[in-house]
């Protein structure tokens, strides 16, 4: 919950969600532009309740949310849509690429997530101006190169409705052949709704899919 590392004053290590709400709650409160990248549900939690939840953003804020395609695949995406899309000024995008959990307020404060896996997480708190312009600069560009959400959720219905099934077969260590007879499909059909699934978890291999869908939780 303390100040961990202080490698300037403008750079602040701090353990814990609980901690890094509790030294930002009011910057989040004032902010007039929010910028978020997350490659889960469990960052940056507006719908959670107690010391570790973000502040709803003003209203009147711009917040430009960027999150990996594999959190579509969560079982909990739709209702904690429905619950960022309730707060207006709020857009959408969506990228099959890894990102660094990262929210920017302001262009003036970054707030970057250290390795989740790696015990209680520890967030460093920017405030040095070259520092959070660099950070700022990635996001644009993780902005520039994601997808509209309606756009990528019309195109991801089916294997989203899918996912769950074809995650217990691969998981099962289940052949092709008889993968696609348990599921009504073509082998072709079938292989493609797997290529297709690991596109939207990043994974290079079937094998990495499951790692991936393991640290989502949709397995």
């Amino acid at each position: 919950m303390a100040i961990m590392t202080r490698t300037e004053e403008s750079v602040v290590v701090v353990r814990g969600e609980a901690e890094v709400m509790r030294r930002t709650a009011r910057l989040f409160e004032n902010a007039t532009d929010i910028a978020c990248a997350a490659n889960d549900l469990a960052s940056w939690r507006w719908a959670s309740t107690g010391p570790a939840a973000m502040p709803p953003p003003p209203a009147g804020a711009t917040v430009r949310k960027v999150f990996r395609s594999g959190t579509l695949l969560d079982p909990g995406w739709s209702q904690r849509l429905d619950h960022i899309r309730s707060n207006p000024g709020v857009s959408i995008r969506v990228t099959g690429d890894e990102v660094n959990e990262t929210i920017i307020l302001d262009r003036r404060v970054a707030i970057l997530a250290g390795d989740r896996r790696a015990g209680e997480r520890t967030y460093s708190i920017i405030t040095q101006r070259d520092a959070v312009q660099g950070v700022t600069s990635l996001f644009e560009a993780a902005w520039r190169a994601s997808t509209d959400l309606d756009v990528h959720d019309a195109a991801s219905a089916e294997i989203r409705q899918l996912a769950p099934q074809v995650l217990d077969l691969l998981g099962a260590g289940v052949k092709d052949e008889s993968a696609a007879r348990a599921m009504g499909l073509s082998v072709r059909t079938y292989r493609r709704r797997v290529a297709e699934l690991m596109e939207a978890l990043g994974a290079e291999s079937r094998f990495q899919a499951g790692v991936r869908a393991r640290e989502l939780g949709l397995v």
